[in-house]
Formats: C-alpha cells, structure tokens, sequence
C-alpha cells in the first residue's frame, strides 16, 4: 500500500432497525472525515439514502456495485442488496437480523481479499441474527472463525485496556473454560497486541481474579491458586510484566489500573461493567490477535434511541480511528522487522530525544 493512499474503511451496517446507520452516517457528517480515510458501507444506496433524509443530513452517497468502483474522498456505499427493506425502528426483527449478517458477510470477504484495508462493525442484535447458517453468539466468535489467528474481545480507550479471558460465556461456566493453556494463549495474544497494533516496547500488564478477593486462600473457591497463579508464574518466568492476580472489587476504583497497559478480566462483566463506567461513549471494541483488523463501537443497537436522531456517534467515529490507528501501526511494525536496520536507528533516535 502506498503511504499516500487513504486508507480503505469497510463498514457493516448491524441491525438497520438499531441506531447503527444514524451512527454511522453522523460520523462522516464532518467532511474532513474523508481526509483520514475512505468509507465503503455494505448495505445498499436505497436504503442509506432513506436514513440520509430521516436524519436530515447534508451528505452525499455514491453508490457502486463493485469495489472496483470505490472512489476516494466519496462515501461508498456498495449495493449488497438491491431490493426495499421495510424499515421499522426500535422493532426486534429477525429479517433485520439476516440483512445484518448479509452486510457482515460481505464485508469480511472483502477484508480477506484485502480490498478493503479494515472492518469497523455498526451493531446487531445476537438474537436475530441466529440462524442455521450462523450460530454464533456475536461477531468476535464469526470472525474468528473466518480470520486467522488467536481473536480476543479487547475493550480500548485512551486511558484504558481490557481484555477477557473469556467473552460470551455463562458465569456458570467460566471456571470450568479458564485453563491455563487458554490463559497463556489470552496474555501472549494481549502482549503481541500491545507490542504490534499499539507501539509498547514492554508491556506491563495486570491480570484480575476468577473468583472474589481471589480466593481468599481457598475459602471462596480454589481456581485462583490452583489455576491462575501457576499459569501466571510461568508467564513471568519467561520474561513478561505479568502482575497478579488482583481482587477485581477494588482494582479499578483505586485507580490501580493506570499502572498498567492493559487489564485481563476473567469474565465478560468483570471487565466490561468498568470499562464502560469509565470510558462509555469513548471506548471502542477491537477483536484483538486475528491477522485483520475490525473494530466497533462500545454500545449496542440501542433500539430505544432508534430513528429519533438522537444517537451520539462518537464511539464510533473512534472505532474508525482506531481501525486506522492500529492499521498503521500494525504496518510499522511489520516494517521494522523486516529492516532491523530501520529498528536501530529507531531506538538510537529514541534515546537520543530522551
């Protein structure tokens, strides 16, 4: 890819009865959006033309039948379908669902030809979208599916990083799913991740307890002791800035979490529940460890808020950046350690500015 060239941005459009299109749309209402990036929603023009005027935007839609066909500095949209879709805001409808999944579909197949350079997914509804041709309980399980790699849910924001364990799982059955293989292979895919798509030299990173003050020794449960600790010391043994593990209750409204570049939740709540009190609105999800890059915002299909013109789209607008962010320095990387010679001379300017 030339380093001029605007970087290609594909877009699902999730449940087209959610907020995911008036989301979508209001973050190119800005036109200098376009500078940064090029747009290509996978939807159809029709239908996008129809949330253009329900939201009263001022933005102009070029609509293309093949990726062939994208052009820079427009808002693509590629007609995935061509037929009316009967729009009914707010309502939970699995028609929605399957238009959602066609979306999706076609935009992965496009990240894996490479003709779009990144995936940024507008919202679904996981229980609309269940069907015999996809049971998956969301898009970082399909993803991993269709990408290579090791995919792990990671919640990012300016001041803050979490990663889990294990995502979409019962509470009933996490202590059962943490092993310490998958332990080992979470921490080095969240340590790769930090190093490649967020420029950290030396990651230090802080891993919560599975179960509450963790363990207490063993009187609440002995996954803590047997389990995790072992796992963690092994880590550390290999050379890794693995501290823990933390009691989860305090962990964060310390503050502790700022010592650290990222944060490895057990379980989906356990990280989720702070991530979104402390950085809601801001924070993007990101499917971390898979040889692509697809992000999304932090929020779902907000039914409640659909067709009001109320929604706030800048979760994600930072999902698009992010996408972007990481885009490039996934790149760099891959750079440098092709040339160690552009490495040296790297870290020699480094510690010369230092």
């Amino acid at each position: 890819m030339n380093k001029n060239e605007k970087i290609i941005v594909g877009i699902s459009i999730g449940d087209l009865n959610g907020i995911g299109s008036e989301v979508v749309l209001k973050s190119f209402k800005d036109s200098r959006m376009l500078d940064f990036c090029t747009p290509v929603i996978f939807a159809s023009v029709k239908v996008m033309s129809f949330f253009k005027k329900s939201y009263e935007l001022d933005i102009s839609l070029h609509g293309i039948d093949s990726l062939d066909r994208i052009v820079h500095k427009k808002i693509n949209v590629l007609n995935v379908w061509k037929e009316p879709v009967d729009i009914n805001f707010g309502k939970e409808d699995p028609v929605m669902g399957a238009y959602a999944i066609k979306s999706l579909e076609a935009a992965v197949k496009a990240l894996k030809e490479e003709k779009i350079d990144v995936l940024v997914t507008a919202p679904i509804n996981k229980s609309n979208v269940q069907s015999e041709s996809f049971a998956f309980p969301g898009h970082t399980d399909y993803l991993a599916q269709e990408l290579g790699g090791d995919s792990l849910m990671f919640m990012i924001s300016d001041e803050l990083k979490v990663g889990l364990l294990t995502d979409h799982v019962a509470v009933k059955e996490v202590s059962n799913t943490i092993t310490r293989e998958l332990i080992d292979k979470k921490i080095i895919t969240v340590h790769k991740t930090l190093i490649e798509d967020f420029g950290i030299v030396k990651p230090k990173i802080a891993v919560l307890g599975i179960n509450p003050h963790t363990g207490d020794g063993g009187v609440i449960g002995n996954e803590d002791d047997v389990v995790l600790r072992p796992a963690l010391d092994n880590i550390r043994n290999n050379g890794k800035l693995v501290m823990g593990p933390y009691a989860a209750d305090s962990f964060f409204g310390s503050g502790n979490y700022k010592q650290f570049d990222a944060v490895i939740a057990s379980y989906h709540d356990q990280g989720l529940i702070p991530f979104k009190t402390l950085a809601f609105g801001s924070g993007v999800n990101y499917t971390a460890g898979l040889n692509r890059i697809r992000t999304s915002p932090d929020h779902g299909t907000a039914y409640d808020l659909a067709g009001q013109n109320k929604a706030n789209p800048s979760s994600f607008s930072q999902a698009i950046f992010r996408a972007i962010s990481i885009f490039k320095n996934r790149r760099e990387h891959e750079l440098y350690s092709e040339n160690p010679l552009r490495t040296n001379r790297k870290k020699a300017a480094v510690k010369k500015n230092s």
